[in-house]
């Protein structure tokens, strides 16, 4: 499989190639944000109003203007420049919708996990899931306001991550960022299956 260069064109009359995968993280961290931002299509979103009952299990110290929350999951469709078509799903944050990361994972062949370098430990279980079950994962920086700059080196030593897992600095808010991160996640999947083929063979 080729890998993807953001400046190819679909061949006229190809059938798309589909692919799809997942957007994790902790809570408040970009997920919904990113979808929204990179979907051609209206997204599909769950989100509910934060209430009372989630006073002191989600924490909004960091967040403070957040007042909904994912409560199953969020969806959006985007075709790159090659003619790759990528369902994008994002995974509720909060351990206790993580009933439904399983169902979600079915079919993913990549995730994006959202990181906020002021809350760093949210996504460590985010970054477990992915590894036991062997899914090429990217990390994506998201920048928030307030929050300090790190580099990508720094940033996969606290997460204790491989030299090969890309860290990529964005804003989720900027479609162009946004879809910079997708495309740096496909590409990690083709050289990652392209090496486990090489191993097999």
């Amino acid at each position: 499989m080729e890998s993807v260069r953001s400046d190819a064109a679909a061949a006229p009359g190809e059938s798309a190639l589909t692919v799809k995968i997942l957007v994790a993280g902790g809570f408040g961290v970009g997920k919904t944000t990113l979808v929204s931002a990179v979907s051609e299509i209206r997204p599909l979103q769950t989100e509910e109003a934060l209430t009372e009952k989630s006073v002191g299990i989600d924490d909004t110290s960091a967040v403070a203007n957040k007042t909904t929350t994912t409560v199953a999951m969020d969806f959006g469709r985007i075709t790159l420049p090659n003619g790759l078509v990528l369902f994008v799903f994002g995974t509720p944050g909060q351990d206790r919708f993580w009933f439904m990361w399983d169902e979600l994972a079915k079919g993913a062949l990549g995730a994006v996990v959202l990181v906020d370098t002021r809350r760093l430990a949210d996504c460590f279980a985010s970054v477990d899931y992915f590894e036991r079950r062997g899914v090429p994962f990217i990390i994506g920086v998201n920048r928030f306001d307030g929050a300090g700059r790190h580099s990508p080196d720094q940033v996969r030593d606290a997460l204790d991550l491989p030299a090969d897992v890309p860290v990529v600095d964005c804003d989720v808010r900027d479609r162009e960022d946004a879809k910079q991160v997708l495309i740096t996640l496909v590409e990690h999947i083709m050289r990652t299956m392209s090496g486990r083929q090489s191993v097999t063979y």
